[in-house]
């Protein structure tokens, strides 16, 4: 399943950082943080979604504490 959402993140290369480590995750098969847009896009697997989501957003956090996802 693939989802976009608005977000905040404050710079392009914590976006880069943080698309990084979620893109590593296991059951993501991609993320796009983009900064100048404010949109973060989860290609996640479909059964597990909402718990992708969930850590895609704390590991989101751990790297750049500012970033927020409205969903």
């Amino acid at each position: 399943m693939k989802k976009k959402f608005k977000c905040d993140i404050d710079c392009a290369n914590c976006a880069a950082k943080v698309e990084r480590a979620i893109s590593a995750m296991d059951g993501v098969h991609d993320a796009k943080v983009n900064f100048i847009m404010q949109k973060f896009t989860l290609d996640a697997d479909d059964d597990r979604f909402d718990e992708i989501l969930k850590k895609a957003i704390e590991e989101g956090r751990r790297i750049e504490p500012d970033f927020r996802v409205e969903i």
